[in-house]
């Protein structure tokens, strides 16, 4: 499945932002990379201000565009507020899903446990990051994954009532979505509403 495989800490300075978890670049170089990062730099036009937040929104979620576009136009159809809907999409992500409960300590390593079908939906193996789970269904590990360094690590000491739309069982290890996540539930520091602003003008 094609995805972003670049450098992360240059996409996280560009933002100012640990999109993909916690960098030590980011803490030491807090300003934009390249040549003239340091330096001021000329006012960002209205459309760029909402191109850029599109962007940190893909990044974020580990989305290219054809997939990004493909889930806006699905929100945009729907009955309710686009930009809530499409943040409720990407987070009902299954490897999202993963990375909420705790099994994998950033989304790009929920994207693997997933890939490697150590990731269970419903007691069935299910190896598709971008499948959309449904309220109801439990997401767990795999039986003989769970002996597994990686998981243990991640889900150790992880707090769990973090998130009041998914519930977790310790004796299973599976979690179960409660129903989709309101958007005070989504922690993600994204203006959805400029990335609706900006697909209205394509």
């Amino acid at each position: 499945m094609a995805r972003y495989i670049g450098p992360k800490s240059r996409i996280a300075r560009r933002f100012g932002e640990a999109i993909f978890g916690p960098d030590k670049v980011l803490a030491k170089r807090n300003f934009p990379p390249g040549q003239h990062g340091n330096s001021r730099r000329r006012k960002t036009s209205e459309y760029g201000v909402m191109l850029a937040e599109k962007q940190k929104a893909k990044y974020t979620y580990g989305v290219l565009e054809k997939q990004f576009r493909n889930l806006f136009d699905k929100a945009a159809a729907a009955t309710g507020i686009t930009g809530e809907l499409l943040l409720q999409a990407l987070e009902c992500r299954l490897d999202n899903i993963v990375f909420r409960l705790g099994i994998a300590p950033t989304r790009a390593a929920a994207r693997q446990l997933v890939n490697h079908k150590h990731i269970v939906v419903d007691g069935k193996v299910v190896n598709i990051a971008s499948y959309s789970v449904k309220p109801g269904q439990i997401v767990g590990v795999r039986e003989r994954s769970k002996s597994l360094e990686v998981i243990a690590d991640a889900l150790a000491g992880f707090n769990h009532s973090k998130y009041a739309w998914i519930e977790w069982d310790e004796a299973s290890k599976s979690g179960k979505l409660l129903h989709k996540p309101e958007r005070e539930d989504i922690p993600e520091n994204i203006k959805e509403q400029l990335i609706v602003e900006l697909y209205s003008k394509n």
